[in-house]
């Protein structure tokens, strides 16, 4: 069943609302207007500020196709630029590492980090040459918490207005403080919104995720969407007597939680009493993603045995996660599904995705 891109309509009442359809989790069509409309036109993480650390240093990426560098000039100042020359579109820069000038690979015209122009060889006879027209083209960069942030588009709000309240909601975890531990990626035969509705609801805990529910307060568990993310949180269950398994967490107490926060489009904060993981959902094709992993502690705990068991524990429910996925991706072809409907008590964050993303659409 095709579906036109321009008369999604989400009901705003959940109680009434009808479920995005089928055809938009599979078709091709409807993948690459994605990529324009929302992707492009979002905040999106490309990297860590400790790629960043000092002036000169530089790294390399792709964002929806194009090739980007991220640099820290002379002054301290986060640029970000097309990795495009612009004299024949050769790679002004490769990789990552700390440099004071950017020689493209192609012709060896250079670059000073704040994307001037300052020498373009064997150009001497060229009339109306005007060395200002042909700066590094420069894209959005902006930084928050221990994440570097690009937008492609020229004419976005400010990374921080986007955020609403997420900095104040997720300031108590301290991430800011906290160091990389691990890295991991999980390829699933996916589409990009399966994973993010599933990340949305605590609906499917007591089926798929018996070890975190385990952990967790099911009965407490609650959703607060806002205008651009949507934060879950839980009380953490401490030790009780009788138990056969130790807990993560020996302790339970009001302030005590685990909270999830989901950033619209597709990357999210996983916040819990001891680490922070960040993670990322790249589209790849219609029924392809990647989730990208990153684990944060604080320094004193990276070589501990909490860190691993942290590790091991997020691992186990990611697994879990990508599983039901891909069936339910396989199932979304069935000719006997088209579209569902809402739990109100448990699908407030599912239902803002759907309200988001249709707007962004249209």
């Amino acid at each position: 069943m095709a579906t036109s891109l321009d008369k999604i309509e989400i009901d705003p009442d959940v109680s009434r609302a009808w479920s995005l359809p089928a055809s938009l989790y599979i078709e091709p069509s409807s993948f690459d207007q994605e990529k324009e409309r929302i992707f492009a036109r979002t905040w999106q993480v490309v990297g860590h500020r400790h790629q960043l650390a000092n002036p000169g240093d530089f790294f390399t990426t792709e964002l929806q196709g194009e090739p980007l560098l991220l640099v820290r000039s002379g002054e301290g100042v986060l640029r970000g630029f097309y990795n495009v020359c612009r004299h024949r579109a050769g790679p002004p820069a490769e990789g990552c590492g700390s440099r004071k000038l950017f020689r493209c690979g192609y012709h060896g015209w250079t670059y000073d980090l704040d994307g001037k122009l300052i020498h373009a060889p064997e150009f001497e006879n060229v009339q109306e040459f005007d060395r200002s027209y042909f700066a590094l083209q420069p894209v959005r960069a902006e930084e928050w918490f221990n994440l570097i942030f690009v937008n492609l588009d020229p004419n976005a709000e400010p990374l921080t207005k986007s955020l609403g309240r997420l900095p104040e909601q997720a300031e108590r975890f301290r991430f800011g403080g906290m160091k990389l531990l691990e890295r991991r990626s999980y390829e699933m035969k996916c589409n990009w919104k399966t994973y993010i509705d599933n990340y949305l609801e605590g609906y499917h805990l007591p089926s798929v995720h018996p070890g975190l529910n385990r952990e967790l307060d099911y009965n407490a568990y609650s959703v607060e969407p806002y205008d651009r993310h949507v934060r879950q949180f839980s009380p953490i269950r401490g030790a009780q007597p009788g138990d056969a398994t130790p807990r993560r967490y020996q302790e339970s107490g009001q302030d005590l939680t685990t909270d999830y926060f989901w950033i619209f489009p597709n990357w999210m904060l996983n916040c819990y009493p001891d680490n922070v993981s960040l993670n990322i959902v790249l589209p790849l094709e219609a029924e392809r993603s990647l989730a990208i992993f990153e684990w944060y502690l604080p320094e004193e705990d990276l070589g501990s045995a909490a860190a691993k068991a942290a590790v091991g524990f997020s691992d186990q429910i990611q697994i879990e996660d990508v599983a039901i996925c891909e069936t339910v991706q396989k199932n979304l072809h069935s000719r006997s599904y088209q579209r569902g409907r809402y739990s109100v008590k448990q699908e407030k964050g599912v239902h803002a995705f759907h309200r988001m993303y249709a707007a962004s659409m249209r």
